[in-house]
């Protein structure tokens, strides 16, 4: 868990020799910093060694701020926790700022959500409905066509009466999975849901599998990846849009099997967005995804 292995890179990256500390804080730390000279680095050790860390304890921040005269966080990918050394310190230290990469994240999600070019798709997928109500709820009031993949789609085909077999049901969602289906049609948001799913008879990397209409899964068979009827009408809808968010997996892409969905939906956004559409990808799994497919650079 040591940041050691970062110095090398970073100095590399910076062009400077970056210099580390073995600790947070504390007096060796604290001349180190005091010993620095002007445009000097210093790298602190990893933080969430202490477990004041994620507590967000405030004299732990104190400590932390101590060492510095303003605060920059450039670290979006947790600058939705408030930890000491993210959150605590700012109270501390002034300015606290956001860097450029936490600004271009703003610019991009809120230009692209609050005043997206239309039409505006959200492609949103998962394994679970429970853990993206809040995402599809608030895409439903902002963009044209709203497509869902993943495991929660089950959640959905049970709950419009289908036969889902053995495939992932969060039994207590699905009231709230009928009444997102109603908010889209009040709302005029066009939802597409897989017409067509490829099914397992064992969660594996090895099982057997077959493509079946959504409404035709059998007993002890379970669905693990959107068809491709469905990614065909799922890459027709997206042709007509002008701004796309993606966040989630159609399947479960880490077994190469039922990875198609997915990576046909990465293959499909890098070309579009070749042709001035913007595309917008976040989560850990989409993200790999795309990487996975080789089209992160676009």
């Amino acid at each position: 868990f040591s940041l050691a292995p970062l110095v090398p890179r970073l100095s590399e990256l910076l062009g400077i020799e970056v210099k580390k500390a073995e600790d947070v804080i504390g007096p060796e730390v604290e001349k180190l910093v005091a010993d620095l000279a002007n445009g000097a680095v210093l790298l602190l050790e990893n933080v969430r060694f202490y477990k004041e860390e994620e507590k967000n304890d405030p004299e732990f921040a104190k400590k932390l701020a101590s060492l510095a005269d303003l605060f920059v966080n450039d670290a979006f990918g947790t600058a939705h926790r408030a930890h000491a050394s993210t959150e605590g310190v700012t109270k501390f230290l002034k300015p606290s700022v956001a860097g450029f990469l936490l600004q271009k994240e703003l610019d991009y999600l809120d230009g692209a959500v609050s005043n997206p070019k239309r039409p505006f798709a959200a492609i949103v997928g998962g394994s679970r409905v429970s853990s993206k109500i809040g995402v599809i709820e608030s895409l439903l009031e902002k963009c044209d066509i709203l497509l869902l993949g993943g495991g929660m789609i089950f959640t959905f085909y049970k709950a419009q009466g289908l036969s889902v077999g053995s495939s992932l049901v969060e039994e207590d969602k699905l009231e709230l999975a009928t009444s997102l289906l109603a908010k889209a049609k009040a709302k005029g948001v066009s939802l597409l849901l897989p017409s067509d799913v490829i099914i397992a008879d064992k969660f594996a990397p090895d099982a057997n599998s077959q493509t079946v209409p959504a409404s035709a899964i059998p007993d002890g068979w379970m669905g693990l990846d959107i068809g491709p009827d469905s990614v065909k009408t799922f890459n027709d809808a997206l042709d007509t849009t002008q701004t796309i968010i993606w966040n989630g997996p159609m399947g479960v892409f880490e077994f190469d099997k039922f990875a198609v969905g997915t990576e046909s939906i990465a293959k499909k956004l890098a070309e579009l967005s070749k042709k001035g559409v913007t595309t917008i990808i976040g989560g850990g799994d989409s993200v790999a995804a795309v990487e996975k497919v080789g089209v992160a650079d676009v």
